[in-house]
């Protein structure tokens, strides 16, 4: 068994790990791996595979995708989003502080900083050093509270003044060790792997209904992440020609985004399906548990032209950059909706 399999396998079990393992396409040099050290490659790509299966356990119409594609063509995972509160609220490290400290040593170095100005959010792309066309990228976005007003900021600090920091001194020494040495033993990377896994979720208590309907009020964005946490916003599939591909999706009954974003440069193109409707409980005013349906993760498509590189004397790639429209134009999908919460 393979690094790659007998990681993904502690995670997700033999079963599951096997049949992504078959329809992703995965370069050999980190399918096959094997040895007694795991490079921070292969963890990391274990990781992004993970993470993959988990959002289509919270997307049906991303799963529903996957099933129906895997006879025609191999998937290829370009990136996964999540969005953070810029704030040290808790234990949690504000913003992409909390990821930057796991990304970073599995190998990612941030390969570009976007305004979201309208949204009142910054995001960061992390470009894994080692493989970057062949590893997920992480598109981390992190919100301002502070640019919001003082109400905002009050319902934000309680939502998320109690953040728990999911890394305990075991796992922060792991990372450590990983970064300065760039492998670990098979049986420390597959303890670590569910422990990194757990960062990318929720970790602040069920939130008050009426502070959440006070951050809705004004950013969809933050109240997403009320709800749905440090958990991946979309995962991206990336095909050759996103525009003809939303089209057949449209026609076999996929609720596609309507128009398909394109950068201003025309190289990067994207859209979606439309975003689950999940069931998130809230905390009411008596103190008792309610229920609402509220707008939950995506799965997300983008087409990327090749490229010169700055450097002319290196070989043509693939446009691994982001667009800052594109990505406002996107983070739209889990507003749909937000505003029709019912019980």
């Amino acid at each position: 068994m393979s690094h790659l399999h007998a990681l993904t396998a502690a995670v997700l079990g033999v079963e599951t790990a096997s049949s992504l393992l078959s329809i992703l396409d995965i370069r050999p040099a980190l399918r096959d791996m094997t040895g007694p050290e795991v490079p921070r490659a292969v963890l990391a790509k274990a990781l992004t595979i993970v993470l993959f299966q988990r959002l289509l356990d919270e997307v049906p119409e991303g799963a529903r995708y996957v099933r129906e594609q895997v006879p025609k063509a191999k998937l290829v995972f370009d990136h996964g989003a999540l969005r953070t509160v810029a704030a040290n609220l808790g234990d949690l490290p504000g913003g992409t502080a909390a990821f930057g400290r796991i990304l970073e040593p599995l190998g990612y170095a941030v390969a570009g900083v976007y305004p979201l100005d309208r949204l009142r959010m910054t995001g960061r792309a992390y470009a894994h050093r080692d493989f970057p066309e062949d590893i997920a990228q992480y598109f981390v976005s992190e919100i301002h509270v502070e640019r919001f007003p003082p109400k905002v900021q009050d319902a934000a600090r309680s939502i998320f003044g109690h953040s728990a920091d999911p890394l305990d001194g075991w796992v922060k020494a792991l990372l450590d060790r990983l970064s300065r040495r760039h492998s670990l033993p098979l049986s420390e990377a597959q303890a670590l792997l569910p422990r990194l896994a757990h960062a990318f979720d929720r970790h602040h208590p069920t939130p008050r209904l009426a502070d959440y309907e006070t951050v809705l009020a004004e950013s969809a964005e933050l109240a997403w992440i009320s709800t749905e946490g440090n958990r991946f916003n979309h995962a991206t599939d990336r095909v050759p020609d996103v525009i003809a591909h939303a089209e057949e999706l449209k026609l076999r009954g996929f609720p596609m985004k309507e128009a398909v974003e394109i950068s201003a440069g025309g190289t990067v193109r994207q859209t979606a399906i439309r975003a689950a409707q999940v069931q998130r409980p809230f905390i009411a005013a008596d103190g008792s548990v309610v229920t609402r349906t509220v707008p939950g993760s995506f799965y997300e498509f983008i087409s990327r032209d090749t490229v010169a590189a700055a450097n002319d004397t290196a070989p043509r790639g693939l446009d691994l950059r982001f667009d800052s429209s594109n990505a406002q134009g996107i983070f739209k999908m889990t507003a749909a909706g937000a505003g029709n919460a019912r019980g």
